[in-house]
């Protein structure tokens, strides 16, 4: 098994969205990044680092094509990095999970999220592994897209950095232990809380 893996966060480009819910993923890696003092670079498609971690190297990718075409960038940055197809991670919001709740699974439908959607399109398969992060569904009838790209609330904010770590550790576990053993630390409960006019690209 390859010792490269290729972790792509899913969000939309730009300070309007930067703390959304649909940009949960942007959140994961850019906190990864901080606290392993790696610098994202703008690259093709995506903005890009590289973390080391016991003995394995993980290339983090934020695409920059708008959260509709997050497959064009992960299609491109495993044929450029010749990561396999089980190498992969995707990290996306949610809906249908309460805020802060994880799901790992190794493949799956879509689950009506337009990255994923894109991506399996693209890959031409959905047996690639994904991390979904819970944001709830506390929205009104028609309310969904004003919701998925409405920002945090600050309680939810406050959540976020055990959230993220979560996250990491799931991503480590998985690339050192293996998928199998890494649901294990991904898929538990979060600690007791409460759930809590865009462009339709960036859905």
């Amino acid at each position: 098994m390859s010792n490269v893996f290729l972790v792509a966060g899913l969000g939309n480009i730009g300070a309007e969205y930067a703390n959304t819910r649909h940009n949960m993923g942007f959140m994961v890696l850019d906190a990864w990044a901080q606290a392993s003092n790696a610098v994202f670079e703008t690259s093709r498609y995506a903005s890009k680092a590289e973390i080391s971690f016991k003995g394995r190297k993980f290339i983090l990718i934020k695409p920059s094509t708008y959260m509709n075409l997050s497959g064009k960038a992960v299609r491109y940055w495993m044929n450029e990095t010749k990561v396999p197809l089980e190498n992969l991670i995707v990290i996306s919001d949610d809906l249908n999970l309460p805020f802060g709740t994880l799901r790992l699974r190794k493949g799956g439908s879509a689950g009506g999220h337009n990255g994923l959607t894109n991506i399996t399109e693209m890959l031409g398969t959905q047996d690639y592994a994904r991390i979904r992060v819970g944001i709830g569904n506390d929205f009104s009838r028609g309310g969904q897209i004003d919701f998925v790209l409405g920002e945090l609330s600050p309680e939810d904010k406050a959540q976020m950095p055990q959230i993220c770590d979560r996250v990491i550790e799931g991503i480590k576990a998985f690339a050192t232990v293996g998928p199998d053993r890494a649901m294990n630390v991904v898929n538990t409960k979060p600690k007791p809380s409460g759930d809590s006019g865009s462009s339709q690209k960036a859905l």
